[in-house]
Parts: structure tokens; sequence; C-alpha cells
């Protein structure tokens, strides 16, 4: 690879992971993982059950330093229509790394005629404090100085919000939320630095089928990052069944940037979008869930041939004796 080739698959793909882990949690295909309240604060207490979820994400076997990610999320019902959350995560890509805590309430308008039914209106915030690092203790200096390095590890922190609204209507559910709603301040690389890190979110999917035979579930997200103007799909296909010692659920998911990079090769001109592609696997026995998801980077200008692999445990706890009557797994 040359460096021209090197150069833009830095730009396709650390563009994309640097600004999600410079920006609060990062947004990967990990909500499919029955995991909806790491994206959607308004879906905090929303499910029947109290959620507990632990991811593990690595990107990159056999590379120093690349990214990783481990979140551990918790959100329940509290009363009737209220619903709390939290979220502690740890992201790190080569020198950057940064902590955060998110706590979450949220409240659901239930349009039902009883418990059974689903029709819910929920609305949820998130307020979020994160400390980003940048480790200068290893910077390796041509001439050995630089007045932009100072060699230590420098640290800022700074508080989001993020704001949303759910509607789950039987087999039907819909989701929008705005990340980062405020403007951040954060000055850790420059003074330069843009204060606009909002990103706008919309998901939407629709089950249907019987659980006992298969059950499928489509659906897609789209998001809009407002500063850079960039913009991603996802489309994702989920199917489940029920078997006599629990649930078995697969799918695939499919991201694509609507957003591209020129790059040479040759005496030619070629343009690569940032896509990859996402198998799914999970279990649920009783009150327990595993799953397990990777993803492979698709087209010709890669960093590296491995994929990015991730991890979820989970369990249900103080489920309600009645769930609702529909095919709506994250809710159910």
């Amino acid at each position: 690879m040359n460096l021209r080739r090197f150069y833009l698959a830095l730009t396709v793909f650390l563009t994309t992971i640097s600004v999600y882990s410079q920006e609060g949690l990062p947004v990967y295909s990990d909500y499919l993982s029955d995991n909806y309240y790491l994206l959607h604060p308004s879906m905090a207490g929303a499910a029947s059950c109290t959620k507990v979820r632990l991811t593990a994400r690595q990107q990159w076997f056999g590379q120093q330093d690349a990214p990783a990610l481990q979140t551990l999320s918790i959100n329940g019902a509290v009363g009737e229509r209220s619903g709390l959350g939290a979220i502690v995560f740890n992201d790190k890509n080569g020198y950057h790394s940064q902590k955060g805590l998110k706590l979450t309430y949220a409240h659901h308008i239930m349009f039902s005629r009883d418990n059974v039914d689903l029709n819910q209106l929920s609305f949820g915030m998130s307020a979020g404090f994160i400390q980003s690092q940048l480790d200068e203790t290893d910077f390796e200096l041509e001439n050995g100085f630089d007045p932009a390095v100072y060699g230590i590890v420098q640290s800022a922190s700074y508080f989001n919000m993020d704001i949303g609204a759910s509607y789950n209507f039987l087999d039907f559910y819909v989701h929008a939320t705005v990340k980062n709603a405020l403007a951040s301040d954060r000055k850790l690389y420059t003074d330069r630095e843009p204060v606009n890190l909002r990103r706008f979110i919309l998901n939407a999917g629709y089950t249907f089928g019987d659980a006992e035979t298969i059950m499928w579930e489509p659906s897609f997200m789209f998001q809009l990052v407002t500063q850079t103007q960039e913009k991603t799909v996802d489309l994702n296909l989920k199917a489940f069944k029920e078997l006599d010692f629990g649930r078995v659920w697969g799918g695939l998911s499919y991201r694509r940037s609507l957003d591209g990079a020129q790059f040479i090769e040759g005496n030619s001109v070629g343009d690569q979008k940032l896509q990859y592609i996402t198998p799914i696997l999970g279990v649920n026995v009783k009150n327990f869930m595993f799953s397990y998801t990777y993803s492979h980077l698709m087209g010709d200008v890669k960093f590296d041939s491995g994929g990015f692999h991730q991890i979820t445990l989970g369990i249900n706890l103080f489920c309600k004796p009645e769930k609702y009557h529909c095919n709506c797994p994250a809710i159910n």
C-alpha cells in the first residue's frame, strides 16, 4: 500500500471512528443486541423488565492501540409512567481515550385501554459527563521538540445532553434522538475544535410472523452529523425463533455512508464510501441474554483485513408478570 492509499484508508475509516470517539458514546451496531437504550434515552424503562447490558467491542485484532469500547448500562421502570437509566463507558482509540457517565429520565404515556396492549409514547433525556484524554507521553518527535506537544497526558471534561422520543404501537416502533444537543467547548487538541457535536438519529422497524415458527424484524436507522453533514444509513433484518430452552435470534445489518472519499489509483481517480456488513447471533435463556456481532469492512482500500468483534451480556430483572400482547422483542 503506497502513501496515498494509506492516507485514504485513514480518511475513510478513521474519520468516522475518530469523530464517533470524540463526541461521547460511539454509535455502532450494538443497539441491535437488544440495547436500544444505548442510543435512545426515551427507551429507559419502556420495556417490561429492568435491563442490564454489558458490551465489549474490539477492532482490528493484532493492531497495536486499535479502537476498543466497553459499556455498562441499566434501565428500568420507576412507578407507572417513569423510567430511569444509567450508562458508563470507556472508549480508547490510539492515544485518545474517553470515559463517560450518562444518567437518564424518561416519561411514558400509555394510550392503551389496558396494560397489555402496547400503544406508548415516550420522551427521554440523558445528562452526560465525559472526560477526554490525549496521551502524549509516548510521542516520538523527529527534532526532539514541538511547542504543540507537552509530553503529558492532557485531559478535558465537558457536559452534554441527549434528548429523544419513541413511539411503540403493537409491532411497530419509531425512535428519534438528538445526541449531544448542547454546544461543548472542550479545547483538548486545539483552540479551534468544533463545539457542535450534534447528531440526529431516526430509527424505525416492524415485526411480523410468529416466534414459535419465525418472527421477522426489518428496520433502518438514519444518522446526520450537523457539523460535517455526514450521513449514514443502516438497513437491518433480524429473525427470532422460540425453542424449548429459550429464544434464538440472528440478523444482518448493512451500514453505508452517503458521503465518499476520492483516491488516486494508478492513472485514474477512484471513489469509495464507508460501508460494512454486520452479522449478529444471539440467544435468550430464562432472564439471561448473550450476543455476538462481527462487522466486516467492504471496499478496496482498508486499513486492516480484520473486522470488529463485539460481545454483549445481559440480564433482565424485575419483569412484569404479564407481558404486552405483541411481537415486540425490544419491549417484551
